[in-house]
Order: C-alpha cells, then structure tokens, then sequence
C-alpha cells in the first residue's frame, strides 16, 4: 500500500503546470561597453592633447566600474568617471568625482556627465 501511495505522488508532481525558474546570474563585473569607452577615451586624448592629463587606471568591480584620469601618475586622480548600474534607476549611474573627492556630477546620460570636463578642456585650449 504504501509503495502504491509514493507512485500517485510522483505522478502528480510531473503534471503540475508551475514552472520554476531559475535565477538569473548575476554579473561578475560591470564594465563600459564600447561607445562607451569611446567617449571616454576620446575626452582623454583630448584632454592629454590639451596637457591636462597624462596618465589614466581603469577599475572593474563587481559593483562599479571606474576611470580615473591623472595630472601626473603619482598624484591622486584629477577626475573619476564611475558607473554604477545599481543606481540607474535612481539618481543615474553616472558619477563624476572631483581631486578631491568631491560630486561634481550625476545623471543617467553619459555626456551631461562629462560636460564639466569639456568645459574645462574648452577653457584650457582657449586660454
């Protein structure tokens, strides 16, 4: 009797309709995608071009990835662009971070994030 009752159970279980998914993966690390690192990279030879920078470091984490870009490559760094998608939803996954630390950007466009540093660069070839 009781090896009849086992054989009704798994019966029934292969008929049931739910479906279970399984989890989506996480990332291993976020990284910038190609016209993103274009844009990027484009702003910094721009910018080497101008004398204001001339070294940069990349950072790609788990949780954010980073662009660092230098005066001098023993110095702290002059800007840091940081992409943090958890963010995207917020208030942007854009950063940009001043020498000091400091906000001095954020949005969810890539561009208007840079736009202090372009600036910047327009005042440095003008004067």
């Amino acid at each position: 009797m009781r090896g009849e009752g086992s054989n009704q159970d798994s019966a029934a279980a292969r008929t049931d309709p739910t479906v279970i998914a399984f989890p989506a993966r996480a990332a291993l690390q976020v990284g910038f995608d190609r016209i993103e690192l274009t844009r990027i990279l484009d702003l910094y030879g721009r910018m080497v071009a101008a004398g204001e920078w001339r070294d940069y470091a990349m950072d790609f984490g788990k949780d954010a990835a980073s662009f660092c870009a230098f005066r001098r490559a023993a110095e702290r760094p002059q800007a840091r662009l940081e992409k943090r998608p958890a963010l995207r939803s917020k208030q942007g996954m854009w950063t940009l971070f001043g020498e000091a630390g400091q906000v001095l950007k954020r949005g969810h466009d890539l561009a208007g994030v840079l736009s202090p540093l372009e600036r910047r660069l327009m005042k440095a070839v003008d004067g």
